[in-house]
């Protein structure tokens, strides 16, 4: 009984498998950043899911709920668009490879289900995404994939990538998921 988790997003998609005991079993993302059209970027996210398919015996899928609102000062409506016919086409992949309906969870109730309280970024003095990551970090003591700057002023400083932040997500829903499944 293993639990995939998704965070889907255009650029990248975090994923997470636990176990039937909540422990991690893989970790990891698919890069999709350099990838333009939706169709391709849903090939692309097909063969590497696919062969999570062929490595796993996935018994439940939980993907995060994409955006329902436009808020200021947030992504565009162009983008909050796109995102969510992303959405639909990792769901209706992850169907077609598991046959298994995900379960789609909001950020929200993930978050609350996963024990994360945050703060608006004005209180806390950072973005809410930072705080998750935090939080994230701190609880499983993960070390994340880093890389080493080529250029500009910190070149050569080793930093933690950008989709780590995916792979965190991945985890709040993956687990959200177990604990909503108990």
């Amino acid at each position: 009984m293993l639990t995939l988790g998704l965070d889907v997003s255009t650029s990248a998609t975090g994923y997470c498998i636990l176990d039937s005991c909540g422990k991690i079993i893989e970790f990891g993302y698919i890069t999709l950043a350099k990838i333009k059209n939706l169709h391709l970027k849903g090939d692309h996210f097909r063969k590497e899911i696919s062969k999570i398919c062929s490595n796993h015996n996935i018994s439940s899928i939980f993907i995060e709920e994409c955006f329902q609102r436009y808020a200021p000062g947030m992504s565009s409506a162009r983008t909050i668009t796109r995102l969510a016919s992303f959405n639909g086409i990792v769901q209706y992949i992850c169907f077609d490879e598991f046959k298994i309906h995900p379960s789609i969870i909001s950020v929200s109730e993930a978050r609350k289900l996963c024990g994360i309280k945050t703060q608006t970024k004005k209180k806390a003095g950072k973005a809410v995404k930072q705080q998750v990551f935090e939080w994230v970090t701190n609880h499983l003591g993960q070390n994340w994939p880093t890389k080493t700057l080529k250029s500009g002023p910190r070149k050569g400083t080793i930093t933690i990538v950008g989709e780590a932040y995916d792979m965190a997500d991945a985890w709040v829903i993956a687990n959200a998921g177990f604990v909503k499944s108990k």
